[in-house]
């Protein structure tokens, strides 16, 4: 590799080369955080809560456009959660499974009472509400299949079984995800649950378990398809806390390699070690596959310099040809909608950090 010349903030003119997108959400405008709760309430009409995900969603992607990002999403200004949006509206109960964030919190997935399974909500219809307000690259999140399957009750359904339901699982989720390239956007699946699968179970057979239900549904894509289909994969990032950081990415990586994608969206930012994560990415940075590392902490509320950004990209470059790396934030900033622990401002002043020091690097590598 040639050597790397530095260059700064102030030396950058753009002519970005080195992919870089967003992960997904976005904090929520107080305005819209006030209308989910008084709509949750029965104090306000749809009618009313549908303007305010329209002004959200608007002022989203003008402010994402603002930052240079050559790919952009709606924030997932309209989803109650990045894990649940699929069922929401459906008849559920409580007692699903239970996630213990490090700092004490929980979430609750809900378990599903009737058969046979359907998506209340399929993802492609954000883009649709989307799309009228900008005409850039726009990407859309799904929910894995993996963590759709953990809502199925532990004791059954009466007359369907858990093979069935996967059927029905696995065909919905291949529905949603051409939907979403059938106009135009390409599509991450969050698979968060990835790590926290080696902590409920360190054999590793919950994890293989996962993959194979997300490649069941990727089966049923076209080669062409999967080419505009990639996995996220992090420790989670809830109310500044994460549930599986202290997993060995060691654990992980090789099993999430069996996904059938060539686009991987991984949190590094926040990693204690990241040569040692870097050294095994490299490894599996072949052929088609094209790494996106995260640069931003969606976590930590201190914004990184377009600067430091770029040192870590140099960094991952050391150990990742940058033919097939990328970057990205290191999580969603509100995966949940009533997370409120980080500002739309800070998020934004961290994508933009991310797009210059991207681009920083990209010039410095002559790439």
């Amino acid at each position: 590799m040639k050597a790397v010349q530095p260059v700064t903030a102030g030396d950058y003119h753009g002519g970005m080369t080195l992919p870089t997108e967003p992960i997904g959400s976005i904090p929520r405008p107080q305005a819209l955080q006030e209308g989910m709760a008084a709509a949750a309430a029965g104090r306000m009409p749809q009618v009313d809560l549908e303007a305010l995900y329209d002004d959200a969603v608007r002022d989203t992607l003008r402010r994402f456009e603002a930052t240079g990002s050559p790919v952009v999403t709606d924030g997932e200004q309209r989803k109650p959660s990045f894990a649940t949006y699929p069922v929401a509206g459906l008849d559920l109960a409580a007692g699903g499974v239970t996630i213990p964030f490090k700092d004490g919190h929980t979430r609750q997935l809900p378990v599903l009472t009737t058969a046979p399974f359907r998506y209340a909500t399929q993802a492609w219809t954000y883009l649709d509400a989307a799309r009228p307000y900008t005409t850039a690259q726009l990407k859309q999140a799904v929910i894995s299949a993996s963590a759709i399957s953990l809502m199925y009750p532990p004791d059954g359904l009466a007359g369907y079984p858990r093979e069935a339901f996967l059927d029905d699982l696995v065909s919905q989720a291949a529905e949603e995800i051409r939907g979403c390239l059938a106009r135009g956007a390409t599509v991450q699946i969050d698979f968060t649950e990835a790590r926290l699968s080696l902590k409920l179970d360190p054999s590793k057979g919950l994890l293989e378990s996962f993959v194979d239900i997300n490649n069941r549904v990727l089966d049923r894509l076209t080669d062409d398809e999967r080419q505009r289909v990639g996995v996220h994969t992090c420790p989670g990032g809830d109310r500044d806390s994460t549930h599986s950081a202290d997993v060995d990415y060691a654990e992980l990586l090789p099993t999430l390699f069996r996904m059938r994608v060539d686009r991987f969206f991984v949190q590094l930012a926040s990693e204690a070690d990241r040569p040692r994560v870097l050294g095994i990415l490299g490894q599996h940075a072949t052929a088609n596959r094209r790494i996106f590392v995260g640069v931003t902490d969606p976590i930590d509320p201190r914004i990184e310099t377009p600067e430091e950004v770029s040192e870590r990209v140099l960094e991952a470059a050391r150990f990742i040809d940058p033919g097939h790396l990328g970057t990205t934030d290191d999580c969603g900033f509100s995966p949940f909608g009533d997370d409120t622990s980080t500002s739309r401002d800070t998020a934004f002043a961290k994508i933009q950090a991310r797009v210059t020091g991207t681009g920083i690097a990209s010039q410095a590598l002559g790439v």
